[in-house]
């Protein structure tokens, strides 16, 4: 579906009201956010504008801009085109994403221009994270307020604020980045780190370190959510124990999708929706890691012998590569043969994009095996479904932490992530599925934690006031 034209900068203006100008970067896993979070501040009286960048890297991305702008057709879309990147210049980083948000940051410059010239007047911008090094500066030049969206947990924004630190105290700074201590927060292994964080040679590395340094110079940062899942942290960072003067945090979490009626029809009438309408209660295992995250073809066959041994039902959505544009293999290939034959009736394995904030909210779903990308977090604590965390790479390992001392669910910690070379075992896989799941305990408390996160997102709670202290904030400038 092609996104709407443009509209004109003058079409909607708004008089007083603020005038918010969006810059995300890319991936889904940074999109989603943005997304639901400029559908909750739509409702709030606020113009909204957004910077579209084409083409957009994944088939996803595209399609969740277009229903963005269907829904809501009174924000405005901003084109933007990147200048080109030559990938050559980094042959030690494949990540299509990382390579986007690197084009992304070389581009920024051209931003001030759209910034300034904006009718109505841009009052604020809200940025992703992994432009921070280069959009706050603009953002400032031009006397905008330019606020933060950080798309993980407030944990691992602790770290991304204190890293510069950390390798500053370092005697021996070649020597890589080793566990980090963050003051008020929590000791962090160095095997909890994202990998790529410890070649300091690396290009993500470089940019994590960059964004780190800038964000204390952003007017607030928003972050996907709640007081009583991360309390420690947010206490820590609002107070400056990580790093003094560190601006606002505001705990919005965690952010839902704020959908029209009409959009959300057919979802509900989707194949696996229908096919969970047909389960026992509690009775359906959820499998998915991501949409940036692949998993070798050795350890898919693993989690298919493990499921299979588990005798639970479930409902696995598998993908093979990076970027969905490129996946076409298919299902009995990756999977064996005789595999769907004999699991069929109690398992459906799906290569579908999915509605997983609406899957998990499900009454059939019991549990949810998943990489612990930070919305799966997020959508698992607001559904009260005990998460199974298997990390697979990047922050998960830290957000995985939160996954235990917020009682979303357990962290199988000795589990394999990618560039480790030990498979996990179908056996050992469907031994845990089959605890995990008539585990009396865990399903209380991460019961009682979606009853939190609703009572956190509801009329006077927590994340509610501390977006309602938001858009006074932009009302006011």
């Amino acid at each position: 579906m092609a996104p709407p034209a443009m509209q004109s900068p003058g079409e909607l203006s708004g008089g007083a009201r603020p005038h918010v100008m969006f810059i995300p970067s890319a991936g889904m896993g940074h999109l989603l956010p943005f997304f639901r979070f400029i559908a909750a501040l739509a409702n709030h009286d606020v113009d909204i504008s957004v910077v579209t960048v084409l083409p957009t890297v994944s088939a996803a991305e595209a399609d969740h801009f277009a229903r963005l702008f269907e829904a809501f057709p009174r924000v405005r879309r901003v084109d933007f085109h990147l200048l080109s990147l030559d990938a050559s210049e980094f042959p030690d980083d494949d990540d299509p994403f990382c390579l986007r948000w690197e084009a992304l940051r070389r581009s920024a410059h051209l931003l001030g221009p759209l910034i300034a010239g904006a009718t109505p007047r841009v009052s604020a911008v809200i940025t992703d994270v992994t432009l921070t090094s280069h959009v706050v500066p603009i953002a400032k030049e031009l006397h905008v307020p330019c606020h933060v969206l950080f798309i993980s947990c407030a944990t691992m924004l602790s770290l991304l604020a204190y890293i510069r630190v950390h390798l500053d105290k370092k005697a021996e700074p070649g020597r890589g980045v080793g566990d980090v201590d963050i003051p008020g927060v929590r000791h962090i292994p160095q095997s909890y780190l994202p990998q790529s964080l410890l070649d300091l040679s690396k290009l993500f590395t470089k940019q994590f370190i960059d964004n780190g340094r800038e964000i204390i110079n952003a007017d607030g940062c928003l972050v996907n959510t709640f007081e009583a899942l991360e309390p420690v942290a947010l206490a820590a960072l609002r107070a400056g124990k990580v790093v003094p003067g560190f601006p606002p945090v505001y705990a919005i979490g965690p952010l839902k999708s704020h959908t029209s009626t009409a959009n959300d029809k057919p979802e509900t009438t989707s194949f696996p929706v229908a096919w969970l309408d047909e389960q026992p209660a509690r009775s359906v295992v959820y499998i998915a890691f991501g949409n940036r995250n692949t998993v070798s073809r050795d350890q898919l066959r693993e989690i298919a012998a493990g499921l299979e041994a588990s005798s639970s039902r479930f409902l696995w959505v598998l993908k093979t590569t990076n970027v969905d544009r490129d996946d076409n293999a298919e299902l009995t290939d990756v999977l064996g043969d005789g595999f769907l034959e004999r699991v069929q009736g109690r398992g459906l394995v799906t290569k579908a994009w999915v509605d997983q904030e609406a899957l998990l909210k499900h009454p059939s779903v019991g549990m949810f095996l998943s990489h612990s990308g930070w919305n799966s977090v997020t959508e698992a604590a607001a559904a009260g479904v005990p998460l199974l965390a298997w990390p697979r790479g990047g922050d998960h390992r830290v957000n995985a932490t939160v996954v235990v001392s917020g009682g979303v669910g357990v962290w199988m910690e000795l589990w394999r992530w990618d560039g480790e070379e030990k498979l996990v075992s179908g056996e050992e896989i469907g031994e845990k599925v089959k605890e995990v799941m008539s585990n009396v305990a865990v399903r209380a408390r991460a019961t009682r934690t979606g009853e939190v996160a609703a009572m956190a997102v509801a009329e006077g709670g927590t994340s509610y006031r501390s977006l309602q202290e938001f858009v006074g904030k932009l009302k006011a400038t």
